[in-house]
């Protein structure tokens, strides 16, 4: 095996296999929480597409992310070729539907397609007294990207008051960072947490804990206690799965310390999924050869699943467009709604688009995705999904009201909800909000029975792009009704009045 073949197999791995103490946490989480609800429901989707991603060897969600590398290699390696076989090996994966092209020019748009571009992939270099090459792989998507979340100390928090240049501020700091992910994050989420450095340095040590195992302990008995009591407390808010309510919000929670300027006091925190991709080999460096594997373990949890997923009782909504108003209204907050027939995706670029041309398509009565396909050809030139999980919905909020309004649209399928003014919309033209399971890419795509076509595609790139994807038996919430229910704004509420609870000082001052 040459080192390509490894480091090929470490991108494939990392992709579609969770590593051995994520998978306790999962299946720790799921015994936890309170069956037949929502997050329960949530929890039981997240186990089967784990097992769905691992078996078929697919991505276990769509979004998959940044690609950051932390290399470690003996004294006089050649560190150059090995940075060329990275990039090699990504875009090899990218092109074979391993991951997503998700390499963007910030000012065109433009994606590279093969995840090669300037920043991309990060590659972190080092040298140890080891003869051994260490390459460990994290793949972070940018719906919890989006929920870091730096603090300067003192700062006023909602809920909480002051937070000061202490631990119990920055016991504050990171209370109020899971609270304000809510289920935008994919939750259950999992916090990597540096305290001090500068702006640059913190964040990147934050990222860094996210490397430590789930079950150590911390050498640092303070750093040890603020992480338990983190993950207790974070559990109580009542945040849940998916923002859907529940008693499992925080899977875990990594805190390193750092050395800072007198002028300068940041929490960095690093919010990270349940859909924790992270492992590593260990080379041969004369060969390239796995020796071994890190965060694989002899004893881990090979099958999560402990049913069939999301279970449909027959009693749920079945929406298939063309969807007049009347049935949309017979819709409440709560309810459990299965998707047949015609879908469009829809992300970013696309709702800009939409704010300046007019469809490709008639969207009216029609059903709008927020997601961002893994798509591959096939031998006969055709397409095929290998991923198609919800992207963050929150970033339409500019938006979505408008193309709601303007192309009228029935119903648009996301994650982690929207805010007042997609509310609004949904009231006043007859529409709904269905929260679909954040990062479940292989239920998801295993019902969708076909690809009829594309739009944008060259314009847009493959995650931006109009997909027309025909489905059968697409289970979601309803969790935005075009009544003015919403139950983000409901948990987002009650969780806060939890928040409060804890303003009282927990660790004394230094």
């Amino acid at each position: 095996m040459s080192f390509s073949d490894s480091l090929y197999q470490l991108i494939v791995q990392t992709s579609t296999n969770l590593p051995s103490d994520i998978r306790r946490l999962i299946a720790d989480a799921n015994a936890r929480e309170t069956p037949a609800t929502n997050s329960s429901l949530a929890l039981a989707t997240i186990a089967l597409n784990v097992d769905m991603a691992c078996e078929n060897e697919r991505p276990i969600c769509q979004d998959t992310g940044m690609p950051t590398f932390i290399v470690s290699t003996p004294v006089g390696f050649d560190q150059i070729t090995l940075e060329e076989q990275i990039r090699e090996c990504v875009a090899q994966a990218t092109k074979a539907g391993k991951l997503r092209p998700n390499s963007v020019d910030s000012l065109t748009g433009k994606n590279s397609g093969d995840n090669l571009g300037p920043g991309t992939p990060v590659i972190h270099f080092h040298q140890h007294r080891k003869n051994e090459v260490e390459v460990k792989l994290l793949l972070k998507g940018g719906g919890c990207e989006n929920k870091n979340i730096q603090y300067s100390l003192p700062q006023e928090l909602p809920g909480l008051g002051r937070a000061d240049r202490d631990l119990d501020g920055v016991r504050k700091c990171l209370m109020h960072a899971v609270y304000q992910a809510q289920g935008q994050g994919c939750s259950a989420g999992y916090l990597g947490v540096c305290i001090g450095g500068d702006r640059t340095s913190g964040y990147d040590a934050a990222k860094m804990q996210l490397f430590r195992k789930a079950d150590d302990t911390n050498p640092n008995p303070e750093l040890a206690a603020l992480e338990d009591y983190v993950v207790e407390n974070a559990n109580k808010l009542g945040i849940g799965t998916m923002g859907f309510g529940g008693k499992v919000t925080l899977l875990g929670c990594k805190i390193g310390l750092m050395n800072r300027l007198p002028a300068s006091f940041f929490v960095s925190v690093a919010y990270d999924c349940w859909a924790f991709r992270r492992l590593g080999v260990v080379l041969d460096p004369q060969t390239g050869a796995i020796q071994r594997w890190l965060y694989r373990e002899q004893d881990e949890i090979k099958k999560l699943a402990v049913g069939k997923g999301f279970q449909l009782t027959g009693r749920e909504v079945v929406l298939e467009a063309p969807i007049t108003e009347e049935k949309i209204r017979s819709i409440k907050a709560g309810d459990v709604v299965v998707v047949n027939g015609l879908v469009h995706t829809g992300r970013d670029a696309l709702h800009h688009y939409l704010l300046h041309h007019d469809s490709p398509v008639d969207m009216q009565g029609q059903v709008l995705y927020h997601c961002g396909p893994v798509m591959i050809k096939n031998a006969a030139g055709q397409w095929q999904v290998t991923g198609a999980g919800p992207t963050t919905s929150m970033r339409e909020e500019p938006f979505q009201a408008d193309i709601i309004g303007r192309f009228g649209i029935r119903a648009v399928i996301g994650k982690g909800g929207m805010g007042a003014k997609t509310l609004k919309g949904l009231q006043e033209h007859g529409a709904v909000y269905l929260n679909a399971i954040g990062g479940a890419a292989q239920v998801y795509a295993e019902n969708i029975v076909a690809v009829e076509g594309v739009d944008l595609l060259e314009k847009l790139g493959v995650p931006e792009a109009m997909w027309h994807l025909r489905v059968n038996g697409f289970a979601t919430i309803c969790t935005m009704d075009s009544h003015g229910n919403s139950l983000h704004r409901e948990v987002d509420q009650t969780s806060l009045v939890e928040l409060g609870k804890l303003a009282a000082p927990v660790f004394s001052d230094h």
